[in-house]
Formats: structure tokens, sequence, C-alpha cells
């Protein structure tokens, strides 16, 4: 029988309880989910990709069903090269509608054997995304309902390391 996997890629700067919720919901749809985390150029994240990893098996490392990797070139090359047959996404608000939708169409169009599955969160985390999370912690404020503790954990060092330099 084949396995159904799906792609789930992200910054995750850091992982948060609702990326959690939305690969926690893909489990339920697909055999794997590929927890694939992007190297953005546009972006300047304050985690490494390797620190990122970590923070994603510390949560999902007993999980069988849920893998981390890293990736930086097309989405649907990647997709295509696991032999996965969609990508998840994430939907909080209907403002992340348009650039998903348009995301969704170009991949469809660079391939066409690759479905783009939107997921929503827990209504508890649609409003959560990491660069707020980011924001809370570098001002000393309590992300405990944001992000688990080994995530705070990191949040705490690489800030603290980086306000004593």
């Amino acid at each position: 029988m084949k396995k159904r996997i799906a792609v789930y890629p992200g910054t995750f700067d850091p992982i948060t309880y609702g990326h959690m919720d939305v690969i926690k919901r893909g489990t339920n749809l697909f055999d794997r989910v590929i927890v694939l985390v992007a190297r953005n150029s546009s972006k300047t994240p304050l985690f490494t990709p390797d620190e990122r990893v970590s923070m994603i098996r510390d949560v999902f490392g007993r999980n069988r069903n849920v893998t981390v990797d890293v990736f930086d070139g097309l989405l649907v090359e990647y997709v295509h090269r696991l032999k996965a047959t969609a990508i998840i996404r994430g939907l909080r608000a209907v403002s992340d509608f348009e650039y998903e939708f348009q995301m969704a169409l170009t991949n469809r169009k660079l391939d066409g054997k690759v479905d783009t599955i939107f997921l929503v969160p827990d209504e508890r985390y649609t409003y959560l995304n990491s660069t707020i999370v980011r924001e809370i912690a570098r001002l000393g404020g309590d992300v405990s309902d944001f992000v688990p503790p080994h995530v705070r954990k990191y949040l705490n060092a690489k800030l603290h390391t980086r306000a004593t330099r």
C-alpha cells in the first residue's frame, strides 16, 4: 500500500503550539508528515536551521509519522523527490489566504500532481505566529502559552546570549 506523504514547509523560528496543532492535524490525514525547515533568503531568522530542526525533533521525536528536514530550493522539487502527494499550509486568518492561495496555484503550475491542503489550527492559536513570540520573549514577556518549555529555553538562551554581546 502506498504511503500518503505530506510536506509542511515553514520557517518555524521558533515552532509554536499553532504549528504543532497543524502538524498533529496533518498526521490524522497522512501517513507521514515531513516538517520542512525552510531557508528563506528574505528572512533573517533568530535560530539556525539546525536549532530549528532540534526544537521540532524535541517535540515530535517519538512520533514515527513526523520527520524533520531542511531544504532551500523549489518546494515542488523536494515534494516530487520524496514522492509526497501534498503540501500542508496553515491558515490562521483571512489575511493569510491571499498569499497562501497564490503559492498553492504557483506550486500547482510547477507540478500539477501536487495538491496544497489548508489546515486551520485550533482557534486558541489563530492569532499566534513566531514573530510575535520572538518579540514577547525579547521584551521579557511570558511565552509559556505559545511554545513548549524546551522552546522557551532556546529563546531565553539565544536572546540572553545576544543581549550580552
